[in-house]
């Protein structure tokens, strides 16, 4: 009834009669509680109307799901994240910060400009140091004058104006970019329940794509087993920490990671304070298989012992898709015999199909007993779908 931009929950809010119907619907109070995506005070109003709990965060600790946020209880874990400077509220706390990450690293070539709130890079901006002069005060006058013009805004509907201008009213940090021979950006998934008890639910390898490599594309899952158990024995400490400050529920935490002659390095990232693009993923993967992945073993195992990997994306969009129906796609995918096989639990499943037509895109979880054949279920959907939309 109601196709705004308005998030859902302010719709409810909206809608006594609603919370009404909503209440009679719910047999026992102690039976239920409230999930979801994120908890800012509207869900939190929401769940005080229903007289509910949340299975989530507390709105008041949300400070530690922002850039600045996640930067310090890094710091104060003591775990590695890269040189920069947090709590930033101007375009001159910009200049300041990225002027004394080139005088404190001298070959630094590039840098990231993050709003505190930003998701999935669209709050991003990449700065870079080409030509910078070597002295002092002459390279105090250059990130004046090129500031606007050497720097890269990774949301391409954004104007550097007017990302300055939601910088100053969100805050937000400068970081070195974390360059290496070979570099990965791993994330794990944890969950504190309402006991206190932390659980690491997965980790991944994300795909991070678009021209300054800051946009969340899709994800392998789970992560690299070379680093899997170091990342999740890592995150067992940040969540320790969340969760004596009052955390409860589902979150993850971003990493990126190096190769080097002495093994991996790890840069703690930033803290998602909510469910984030792996969630979806891995319940899929839950409730098809009923598997469980254990930490220390850094698999994936189902009933019958045997292990099971996935890609998974929401974004894949090619012009050519748009015009197909929810209906055409399930016609293809089991027509080429894409579609998930319970009797031996591989393949594809999608969501997001309700975008396709209009938008030309959907997502998808392929899943494999091996990575391999996680990858190539999903270039064969990729394949397919081109070839069933060719003219």
């Amino acid at each position: 009834y109601d196709a705004g931009s308005v998030p859902l929950t302010e719709k409810v809010l909206r809608r006594p009669r609603l919370i009404d119907r909503i209440k009679k619907s719910i047999p026992n109070e102690d039976s239920g509680h409230l999930i979801f995506f994120n908890v800012t005070d509207a869900e939190k109003e929401l769940a005080v109307k229903l007289n509910l709990p949340i299975y989530g965060c507390d709105p008041s600790l949300n400070y530690l799901g922002t850039k600045s946020g996640s930067r310090k209880l890094f710091k104060d874990c003591g775990v590695k994240t890269p040189v920069g400077y947090e709590n930033l509220s101007s375009a001159n706390d910009i200049i300041e910060g990225l002027y004394r990450l080139k005088i404190e690293n001298p070959p630094l070539q590039k840098a990231v400009i993050k709003m505190n709130d930003g998701f999935s890079g669209d709050g991003n901006a990449v700065f870079y140091f080409k030509d910078a002069p070597t002295d002092h005060n002459e390279l105090a006058i250059w990130m004046h004058q090129n500031i606007r013009n050497n720097t890269k805004i990774v949301a391409k509907k954004l104007t550097y104006e007017k990302f300055i201008n939601t910088f100053e009213k969100m805050g937000g940090i400068v970081e070195e970019f974390v360059t290496g021979e070979k570099v990965t950006s791993p994330s794990v998934q944890i969950r504190i329940n309402p006991l206190g008890e932390i659980c690491i639910i997965s980790t991944h390898d994300q795909l991070l794509g678009g021209e300054s490599g800051q946009v969340y594309e899709g994800a392998t899952f789970p992560a690299n087993e070379e680093y899997a158990g170091e990342l999740a024995n890592i995150s067992y400490t940040l969540a320790a920490n969340m969760r004596d400050k009052g955390v409860v529920g589902r979150f993850g935490i971003d990493y990126m990671s190096v190769k080097t002659e002495d093994g991996w390095k790890h840069y703690a990232i930033e803290i998602n304070l909510r469910k984030g693009g792996t969630t979806h993923p891995f319940l899929m993967l839950q409730f098809l298989t009923n598997g469980m992945y254990y930490a220390d073993k850094s698999a994936y195992l189902l009933n019958d012992g045997t292990k099971r990997y996935y890609f998974a994306t929401d974004n894949l969009q090619k012009e050519k898709y748009k015009g197909l129906t929810p209906l055409d796609l399930i016609d293809i995918a089991m027509h080429h015999g894409l579609h998930y096989d319970h009797s031996n639990e591989e393949g594809v499943m999608f969501h997001l199909i309700s975008a396709l037509s209009q938008f030309g895109k959907i997502g998808l979880t392929s899943i494999g007993k091996t990575p391999e054949r996680a990858m190539e279920f999903y270039r064969q959907v990729v394949a397919v779908l081109d070839k069933e939309t060719t003219v």
